[in-house]
């Protein structure tokens, strides 16, 4: 019997644990936010895990940085309630980490510059969005070009330590605008 019908047997139909579903994508152009919320259809509570993937950001200004904040019942979280640990390393040898437990965003991407080639590239995993009882969590993992022309990785975690329903993100850049696809997805678990 080939596999997927046993696993058919097994499970008693047909399951496909695991399987993004996208919510929605966006392409933009010199914007200053990127938001993804239930209210307008682009983001869905109902999801236990959250995958956002983003390519080719580019900033209207050199070494900016772009950062991720929550919506909480549609309102914005922007006190400095947000903690986070990141590692990083770059081209150049160079390597570290950051951290903190007051902060007011999440990063998304680092460091971006203006030049063509100075595009960033990533994803995030969010959890428990949705869940009124839960802390929310972030993973993550990018890479970009930096406004020095460096490359540079970077991965690490965060969190929103109150239990509250999430029910939008929005990614920003520090300053300017920025331009790029950002596409939403939410992970089957049944």
């Amino acid at each position: 019997m080939p596999i997927g019908q046993a696993k058919f047997g097994l499970l008693g139909g047909v399951a496909d644990l695991g399987k993004l579903e996208l919510i929605s994508t966006q392409t933009v152009s010199s914007v200053s936010f990127i938001d993804f919320k239930e209210s307008d259809g682009t983001f869905d509570t109902s999801y236990g895990v959250h995958f956002l993937q983003y390519s080719n950001f580019q900033v209207s200004v050199d070494n900016t940085e772009n950062y991720i904040r929550f919506y909480e019942s549609g309102v914005l979280e922007t006190a400095s309630v947000y903690q986070y640990a990141y590692q990083y390393g770059r081209a150049n040898a160079t390597q570290g980490d950051v951290q903190s437990t007051a902060q007011d965003k999440l990063f998304c991407s680092s460091g971006l510059g203006t030049a063509g080639n100075e595009t960033g590239s990533g994803y995030h995993y969010f959890y428990n969005l949705g869940n009124s009882s839960k802390y929310s969590f972030i993973t993550s993992h990018w890479y970009n070009i930096e406004a020095s022309g460096v490359p540079v990785y970077v991965f690490g975690s965060g969190v929103l330590p109150q239990a509250s329903t999430v029910d939008g993100i929005r990614v920003y850049p520090n300053s300017g605008t920025v331009s790029g696809t950002a596409s939403l997805y939410g992970i089957a678990e049944s």
